[in-house]
């Protein structure tokens, strides 16, 4: 038996290897101030979509609240629910992973959610993790508990009645050997762990269950796996069931009637109704083996039938559960679940036609037998009625995309790309709608593991995608149809290795022409339609079963599972030169990148392991030709599929002849995935990653991160909409994410920040009106956000500006332990009374009027602040009511505008920094053409002096009434009666209510909101349409304020008799009678 005492804490502290496990990757230490900004200023947009979701690691569902889950996503950390799927939470977004094994509720506490990171599964394509994790407040805030090493935690069991109790089952690393694998345990709530099952090289254990009645009672799968981009071994003879007694300190491996030799993935579940019943579904090579159950605890096993789960291979599914409400009742994870009705004699496919394919986790809730819960490859299904039908959340933004494409298409451009079993998708970067953007504007254009995506330069209507393997289609977005157009090869040519992930590449200098690879590169000219090869092998040619594995080379009969892998040694990646067409790259899955400068008529061959730095094998991940000069590439390798989670860029300025590393202060671990350029400033770099997106502004000395808006998440790819300046980047995760507008990027130096302030160039604003087009859709309704509407400003503060008693503030708090000295009363009045100093963004139109000034961040660094094309309001000011809502805002014209900082303090206005021009531009032209510019400007000058005019009447009618009012309350306070004078003052007050119903309608029927003839204001907001808008006012829109205008003069004829002569000489009357005096009237 062997023992491996861990002590959590300390090992964090102490340890020093190579591993995803520290919480804040390391890098190397700069001095350049770029690395001390903030750039979180530049905020993604997670655009999703939700309509596929994504995959499923494990669910878990509250045991007291039925409405509250937990959902362990694969590549896009925890969610939680607590209203059953109606709204969704990230909780686990600020850790430092985000693949995730398991969910484990406390039974004993609730509030504690355990969390098992790296997903559970041997897959080609999935992402490691740090180990365990605790919340003790339902997913508010977590502590990592150690295990740093596992990679991946395949479930995870709290004691049923001590819940410092805690076993774990580690499959460990799946690239490399050795790592914190196998059965851990702690006594102690996870601060120190005990390891007591699985070796210390390739075996780890995939699955535990306990015995309810007796939960020292523990059955585990020990599971022998390693792959490599070559190859999967997916068993081992050290693969098993075992069984412990005493909580897991001992074991004993179970044989009798059990598999001997080489056996795989193996899911374990224990009967609820009679835990002597333990069921195994048991890998065995080939994809053989089946299902076994034993009666009395594991002495003897009897093989029940030969089921097992298949498609990509065992080791993505395999799990077994026990049905809690039928005895005998078991459930086989696998493409299409089977189940089984008779302790696994027989298996049927259970029905989930309307779900998903490949399915994950399954819950049940006790004393509900039609209640099942779903977590598959295309997100959670629920069925209420025993699987006649099932409810699909399309609210879940779960998506794992591997690359991105966009488009050129106005007046937004579209979004493609690939995923991981969820096929092709495409939709808006932005919509006119105010929701932002639904799930109904996107659409699947192609079905299968969705891959690279690709648009004909110059023409939307025009695509490119395909699934695994290099099955490539073009797409006609106009019939919605696409064509099978993947290169053959020629009669007695043999295979055509096409990459799982195979590279598509429409030319930049001829739109009909296409470049594709599989071993060799082909060239279309004609779409696709026909292709020539213009190149021959390119790659080493390696054979993938005399590549080692396991430390060594396997027999013939060991657990070979090739039809769980890509093909291997294929072209990864294209690159041309828009410089020079001959130009061509290519990079492969076997460590080669090759290059030709004579379109394809030779190559030449650098093999990675030459550039200094970089592993003689590193897969070729992505290749760029430079957008300047035709003899520069950049190459970005990755090693993480032989252990090695460094990150590889590497730059040639000799057109692929030699490579130099460009990684800089880039952290570890960190894989690097995909690399553009800035089509304007040569030396500005963004980088894809395992954790984020990173840019570099000086050609890879220094390298940032961007973090704004984006949780922990793998960045497969990123590319750059040219026309809007838009940085897009595809997660394996969370969807597609978008940065707007990067152009202030690539004026960020170390001078820039030397600058006391800084207003960036924004990008041109549209003109046009949001749409509403959804209404009571639910809370289930998923919507992700548009760019702010109007012109976004982005600005940088070198200092902040504070006010005196923040100054006095900052200086105590430096001196710390010292005395601090009184300021005095009148430092301290004059702090109380300053206003808070304001810095306004100041936007002008061509003729130099002020048009609004936004309110912009005070505080240093760099911030974001959207105009949202108001301008100032011209309404009359009501000085008792500055801040009352008053008629509509009107949005500014399409034009040339400026904007610029200023500061306010102390009564003085300075400017800061340069200002900027930019244009205000209508989105797009109507089916009718709108009035011209003049016409909607005098217009809305008409209409604000018609609102100033009937806001100034309002008033001026509750000033007299109010007036009125108080003379008939002075009155009564008289000392001399005036029968007479009263009986006027009712009269004149009856006449402004008259004129109050005038133009406001009659109180009853305002009362009841009954129909009655148009009001002043009834016609001020006919018109106003005609001022908003963007199409102008109409003829009725201009005929209601003649119309409001003419109604309003003899209105305003008599309030204004009334205001100059009635009132006066009425009060002139009350003075005489002895009566109070009353404020604003001089009597």
């Amino acid at each position: 038996m062997m023992i491996l005492k861990v002590i959590g804490f300390w090992m964090i502290l102490l340890t020093l290897s190579f591993s995803v496990q520290a919480q804040k990757r390391s890098t190397t230490t700069e001095s350049s101030p770029l690395l001390k900004q903030d750039f979180s200023a530049f905020k993604f947009r997670n655009i999703g979509p939700a309509f596929t979701s994504g995959r499923i690691a494990d669910i878990a569902i509250h045991p007291s609240n039925r409405n509250i889950w937990y959902v362990a996503t694969a590549s896009g950390g925890v969610w939680k629910t607590v209203n059953s799927g109606t709204t969704w939470t990230p909780i686990f977004d600020e850790q430092p992973v985000f693949a995730i094994g398991c969910v484990t509720i406390d039974p004993n506490n609730p509030n504690r959610i355990w969390i098992g990171t790296g997903e559970n599964n041997g897959g080609r394509h999935i992402s490691f993790g740090d180990g365990v994790y605790l919340s003790e407040d339902g997913g508010m805030t977590w502590t990592n508990m150690g295990l740093k090493d596992s990679q991946h935690i395949g479930k995870i069991i709290v004691h049923p009645s001590n819940s410092n109790i805690i076993y774990v089952a580690s499959q460990g690393p799946l690239w490399n050997k050795g790592g914190e694998r196998g059965f851990y345990r702690s006594e102690d709530g996870g601060k120190t762990w005990s390891k007591t099952l699985g070796d210390d090289e390739w075996t780890g254990v995939a699955d535990i269950v306990i015995d309810p009645r007796n939960p020292e009672v523990i059955y585990a799968a020990t599971w022998q796996r390693h792959r490599t981009v070559a190859a999967y071994m997916g068993g081992g003879e050290k693969g098993g069931i075992h069984k412990s007694t005493d909580g897991g300190k001992t074991w004993t491996e179970l044989q009798n009637g059990l598999p001997s030799g080489v056996t795989g993935k193996i899911g374990l579940a224990i009967s609820p109704q009679n835990p002597d019943y333990v069921y195994a579904a048991i890998e065995q090579i080939r994809r053989s083996g089946g299902v076994y159950l034993t009666k009395d605890q594991g002495a003897s096993w009897e093989k029940m039938s030969d089921a097992v789960s298949g498609a990509t291979g065992p080791h993505y599914y395999q799990e077994l559960y026990a049905s809690p409400h039928d005895f005998g009742t078991i459930y086989l994870i696998d493409v299409r679940m089977q189940v089984s009705y008779d302790h696994g004699k027989t298996f049927s496919l259970l029905n989930t036609s309307a779900t998903h394919s490949d399915s994950h986790s399954l819950n049940f809730i006790e004393g509900e037998p039609d209640f099942l819960l779903l977590g598959t490859d295309g997100g959670i299904y629920q069925t209420l009625d025993g699987t006649k039908t099932w409810r699909y959340f399309d609210n879940l933004p779960i998506t794992q995309y591997y690359k991105v494409a966009v488009d050129d298409a106005e007046p937004f451009y579209n979004v493609f790309g690939g995923t991981q079993d969820n096929g092709s998708h495409g939709g808006p970067s932005r919509t006119d709608d105010e929701d932002g953007i639904s799930n109904a504007h996107w659409s699947r254009v192609l079905g299968g593991d969705g891959h690279q995506s690709a648009v004909e330069p110059g023409n939307p209507e025009i695509g490119y995608a395909e699934s695994q393997q290099g099955y490539l289609n073009r797409l006609d977005r106009i019939t919605g149809e696409s064509v099978f157009i993947q290169p053959q090869p020629a009669a007695g040519e043999g295979e055509e290795r096409f990459n799982w992930d195979a590279p598509i590449l429409p030319s930049q200098h001829v739109s009909s022409t296409l470049y594709f690879a599989s071993h060799r590169v082909w060239k279309s000219t004609n779409r696709g339609d026909s292709w020539t090869p213009i190149s021959g092998d390119l790659t080493k040619k390696k054979e993938r079963l005399e590549q080692p594995i396991m430390g060594k080379n396997q027999s013939w009969d060991n657990a070979w599972d090739v039809y769980a892998m890509s093909n291997f040694s294929s072209i990864t990646s294209l690159g041309e030169s828009p410089v020079n067409a001959n130009i061509l790259y290519a990079g492969t899955d076997d460590g080669v990148i090759q290059s030709t400068v004579n379109g394809g008529e030779t190559w030449n061959a650098v093999e990675v392991g030459n550039i200094p730095g970089v592993p003689a094998n590193a897969f070729v991940n992505d290749i760029r030709a430079d957008l300047f000069d035709e003899n520069t590439a950049y190459v970005v390798l990755d090693n993480h599929k032989e252990g090695d989670f460094k990150p590889y860029v590497a730059k040639s300025t000799d057109a692929g002849k030699t490579w130099k590393l460009i990684n800089g202060n880039l952290p570890t671990p960190l894989l690097t995935w995909r690399i553009v350029q800035d089509h304007v400033k040569k030396e500005l770099l963004f980088l894809a990653t395992e954790f984020g997106i990173y840019f570099t502004p000086d050609g890879g000395k220094n390298w940032i991160e961007l973090e704004g808006g984006v949780p922990t998440i793998s960045f497969r790819d990123i590319t750059i909409q040219r026309r809007e300046n838009d940085l897009v980047g595809a997660s394996f995760g969370r969807g597609f994410f978008i940065l707007d507008d990067i152009s202030p990027l690539r004026e960020i130096t170390e001078s820039t920040l030397n600058q006391t302030a800084k207003l960036f160039e924004p990008r041109d604003g549209y003109w046009y009106e949001p749409k509403d087009t959804q209404e009571y859709m639910g809370d289930n309704y998923w919507t992700a956000p548009n760019p702010e509407f109007g012109v976004t400003f982005t600005y940088f503060i070198k200092e902040g500006v504070k006010t005196a008693k923040a100054e006095r503030q900052k200086k105590e708090a430096e001196m710390k332990n010292q005395s601090i000295p009184f300021p005095g009363f009148e430092a301290l009045e004059a702090e109380m009374r300053e206003k808070s100093p304001e810095i306004h963004l100041v936007i002008s139109d061509e003729e130099g009027n002020i048009v609004q000034r936004v309110n912009a961040n005070t505080s240093a660094g760099f911030h974001r602040t959207a105009w949202d094309l108001s301008m100032a309001s011209q309404n009359l000011i009501n000085p008792e009511s500055i801040n009352q809502r008053s008629w509509g805002r009107m949005m500014a014209l399409p034009g040339t505008y400026k904007a610029v900082l200023m500061m306010q303090k102390e009564g003085q206005l300075s400017q800061m920094g340069e200002p900027v021009s930019f244009e205000v531009k209508p989105l797009r032209k109507g089916a009718l053409p709108s009035k011209s510019l003049a016409e909607i400007k005098s217009f809305r000058s008409e209409l604000q002096s018609f609102v100033n005019e009937v806001t100034a009447g309002n008033l001026q009618l509750n000033e007299a009434t109010d007036l009125v009012k108080a003379m008939q309350v002075s009155l009564s306070r008289s000392s001399k009666p005036d029968p007479q004078l009263m009986e006027e003052l009712y009269k004149a007050e009856r006449a402004l209510l008259s004129l109050d119903s005038k133009i406001n309608g009659n109180l009853a029927q305002r009362e009841i909101f009954d129909a009655m003839p148009h009001t002043i204001s009834d016609r001020i907001s006919a018109a106003y349409g005609g001022a908003y808008g963007t199409y102008g006012p109409t003829g009725m829109q201009k005929s209601s304020l003649e119309a409001g205008k003419k109604e309003y003069q003899p209105i305003e004829e008599e309030l204004n008799k009334i205001s100059s002569e009635t009132i006066p000489s009425l009060a002139q009357r009350l003075k005489a009678n002895g009566a109070p005096p009353i404020k604003g009237l001089n009597n």
